[in-house]
């Protein structure tokens, strides 16, 4: 298997499209024929539900497990709670008890690398583990950002969430300059838009003028349609619930483009090494 890539989708503006973007994302690279794994890093449970596991109460092992032990140092077998969706993604699953994690991470001894933890026995088993990060910037985006070579953030297209991507950014700066120096951007992901109207050609226009400088905003744009919205309590991806849509298709070419980047920077990267 080839090295493992983890991807933090993040964004501390809730409802920008990014639990929906995960898991279109990670189907999206399986039917690529690469072996992925999706961790819900939310207590809402938002990704978790989306796949079809709609009782999260009933969960008898999930990510806060996992990380409760690692901040204890007792021995885990990161495989145990894991979930497999039909569609051939993993999952590693989350609910309300990882809301507890943050107070407990607060006093953790290394509390910015517990998930790193984790996800480092993992990844000799996966091509890509993509994070779904909360919609907030504390200890378990933290995490996320300190476990993840790069992020990927899902923009809703109109002006509002726009103002949230200067304080992500920051973040994901402090993260990189104090915890993840190789952390990167891989990039901007305009989602829910409807580029009829003016209002959507002006925050890509507004993203990239603001931000093109500095990282890549996505080619894809995913429209929005209703039928992608009905998706996140089908239990399924867009590719089975309604594969010859529109966001089915605009989710195969952002995946293509994922893999593309992936390459080159592998290549830039294998290339340094050898000089």
């Amino acid at each position: 298997m080839s090295k493992c890539k983890v991807i933090a989708i993040a964004n501390q503006k809730g409802g920008t499209g990014k639990t929906t973007t995960t898991v279109n994302l990670g189907v999206g690279l399986v039917n690529e024929g690469k072996k992925v794994l999706l961790i819900d890093a939310d207590p809402q449970g938002d990704l978790t539900v989306s796949l079809g596991w709609t009782e999260l109460d009933n969960l008898p092992i999930t990510l806060a497990t996992h990380m409760e032990k690692i901040i204890r140092d007792e021995p885990i077998i990161p495989e145990d709670g894991m979930l497999h969706h039909k569609e051939g993604i993993d999952l590693m699953p989350a609910n309300i008890e990882l809301s507890g994690m943050e107070i407990s991470l607060v006093n953790a001894k290394s509390r910015e690398f517990t998930l790193k933890s984790y996800v480092s026995e993992l990844k000799k088993n996966y091509d890509y583990i993509l994070i779904d990060c909360m919609p907030s910037l504390g200890m378990l985006t933290i995490n996320a950002l300190a476990a993840a070579d790069s992020v990927i953030v899902p923009v809703q297209a109109h002006y509002l969430p726009l103002k949230g991507m200067t304080q992500l950014m920051k973040t994901v700066g402090k993260v990189q300059r104090q915890i993840n120096p190789a952390l990167k951007v891989d990039g901007v992901l305009l989602t829910l838009a409807n580029m009829r109207t003016n209002l959507a050609r002006a925050t890509e226009n507004s993203l990239k003028q603001n931000y093109g400088r500095v990282f890549k905003v996505y080619q894809t744009v995913i429209p929005f349609a209703v039928k992608a919205a009905e998706t996140s309590t089908s239990g399924k991806s867009i590719y089975s619930y309604d594969k010859n849509s529109s966001v089915a298709r605009a989710y195969k070419d952002f995946t293509k483009e994922v893999i593309r980047d992936g390459e080159k920077d592998r290549h830039k990267h294998e290339s340094s090494i050898s000089r």
